[in-house]
């Protein structure tokens, strides 16, 4: 799968722009919407993709011509018709998209899935920027329900650069549902056809309430992951190697990684196989990362190349030089390299946190030798930190202003038993965030639990004005990673009315609980 682009191979399957209203929501009567001629098809179906040399079925977002997901020009609108032939309900979440809620890829009594054989017709106006498209049904996203979506601005078509997108993931040939029964998950909720069910309401109220599950107030030993029992590796074996970070807060162990994956895969393939993407001596190029694993965090490494980060999950901030970056799940980084004029072979590798597992792709110049690359490292990597997050400066921020709302929230939960929350309270138990249109919010999550969090709110971006109590001026983005034991404060406008869910991107989390909602008064 090649997601290489420059500006002298634009993708003809640009939407074109002019189109219909905004659907108010999706009954059953526009299910079936004619095409029509400026609007982009893409199809979810079932797919069979080699994993170091073993068939795996998995799912896709695709158009006709095999392309995963979408790349829109400047000022195309976003018309697409998604076509559902996966053989099961699905719903495509538009990740970094800020659109009607109705259309924002979430089922509840509003906005009804798909069944297979369906069509749903969707209008709006995108957000610019590096973003993703992703199942937000159950537990498809695990089984490679995801695909890029970029939307490029009229400052991205320079003529002297290159474009390559590279979409992370985390795959195990098991069942997805069976993987969380095995971390000790408890049932319910997740039983619909070996994928999971995930609507308003479905999980009793009360019937999740770990109120009690307040990690701040636990003792020290509780919680030494150290002493369970791993599993065996493969086949997505249930606590991964590299999780035991002891000696952390007064003797409690941090968890990094929940499974222990069969393969960390970058545009689909391992480090066995990796895709090589043919770069000019001396060209620039413009990476567009996305980290689309359902529970693994990476640190993206250049190897010998220092590039720049320029935007963080799509909005552009003040350029930061490196040659590691820190990308948890749900967030995009774009980074601005340039080839050396002697040419080479350049991996660009992303290391699983607190393990020695990597995958990644290679830019390669014309007739340079390209050798193989080890899929694990020598070392085990650190946990991920808020190191970037401190330098990121927005170019655009929010409008400077004073809260009208501010909102504390705790990140709850632990590994035994295996349930995650939010004020120690479960998605169908869970407190609304109620806002009104006109407000700006600001929210800060305090993190009392002992795994890092990244959290993402649909629907708006927020931009980071505060890290563990101490104001900074930070990038605007939908999905910040909150650390053991830390806050992040993040400020947001409420300028889109619905029911937004608010979620920790860790599919594992969120299936278990951690999710919530931000509702405008008067939306049903």
């Amino acid at each position: 799968m090649t997601l290489a682009l420059s500006r002298r191979r634009l993708l003809s399957t640009a939407v074109a722009g002019g189109c219909a209203a905004l659907l108010p929501a999706f009954p059953r009567s526009v299910l079936a919407a004619s095409p029509v001629a400026d609007a982009v098809r893409l199809t979810v179906d079932r797919r069979t993709l080699d994993v170091n040399g073993k068939a795996a079925s998995v799912f896709g977002i695709r158009q006709p011509d095999g392309t995963p997901g979408l790349t829109l020009d400047p000022g195309r609108r976003f018309v697409v018709d998604l076509a559902n032939r996966a053989g099961e309900d699905a719903v495509i979440h538009w990740h970094g998209q800020t659109p009607p809620y109705v259309q924002d890829g979430v089922i509840d009594t509003n906005r009804p899935a798909i069944r297979t054989g369906e069509s749903v017709r969707y209008d709006f106006a995108p957000r610019t920027g590096t973003h993703w498209m992703h199942s937000h049904h159950g537990m498809q996203e695990q089984l490679l329900m995801a695909a890029p979506l970029v939307v490029r601005s009229a400052g991205d078509l320079r003529a002297d650069e290159q474009e390559v997108t590279i979409l992370l993931h985390d795959f195990t040939f098991r069942d997805p549902a069976e993987l969380l029964a095995s971390l000790g998950a408890p049932a319910g909720g997740m039983a619909h056809g070996g994928h999971g069910q995930m609507e308003h309401g479905s999980m009793g109220t009360g019937a999740m309430n770990h109120g009690a599950m307040n990690h701040g107030s636990m003792a020290g030993g509780a919680m030494n992951h150290g002493s369970m029992d791993h599993g065996q590796a493969g086949h997505g074996s249930a606590h991964g190697s590299g999780h035991d970070m002891s000696g952390m807060a007064g003797g409690m162990a941090m968890d990094l990684n929940d499974v222990e994956y069969d393969a960390y895969l970058a545009n689909d393939r391992t480090l066995a196989d990796p895709e090589v993407v043919r770069v000019e001596r001396g060209g620039r190029v413009r990476l567009r990362i996305i980290n689309g694993a359902t529970s693994t965090a990476f640190h993206l490494d250049l190897g010998r190349l220092t590039g720049q980060v320029i935007a963080a999950d799509g909005n552009p901030v003040q350029p930061v030089a490196g040659s590691r970056f820190a990308m948890s799940m749900g967030q995009r980084l774009d980074i601005r390299l340039t080839v050396p004029a002697e040419g080479g072979a350049f991996p660009i590798l992303a290391l699983r946190e607190g393990a020695v597992q990597r995958t990644g792709i290679i830019l390669a110049t014309p007739g340079a030798a390209v050798e193989k690359v080890a899929a694990a490292g020598e070392s085990q990597t650190d946990p991920l930190d808020l190191s970037l997050e401190k330098q990121l400066v927005a170019v655009t921020p929010l409008a400077a202003r004073a809260a009208d709302l501010t909102r504390r929230m705790q990140l709850t939960g632990s590994m035994a038993p295996y349930v995650w929350s939010l004020d120690g309270l479960t998605f169908g138990a869970h407190r609304p965030l109620t806002v009104r249109q006109g407000q700006r919010v600001e929210l800060t999550f305090e993190n009392a639990s002992m795994m890092a969090h990244p959290m993402h709110l649909h629907g708006h971006h927020f931009q980071v004005v505060a890290i563990d109590g101490r104001p900074v001026a930070g990038a605007v983005r939908d999905t910040v990673l909150v650390p053991m034991m830390g806050s992040v404060t993040v400020a947001f406008d409420a300028d889109n009315p619905g029911r937004w869910p608010l979620h920790c991107h860790n599919l594992l989390h969120m299936a278990t609980g951690m999710m919530t909602e931000v509702v405008y008064e008067g939306v049903g």
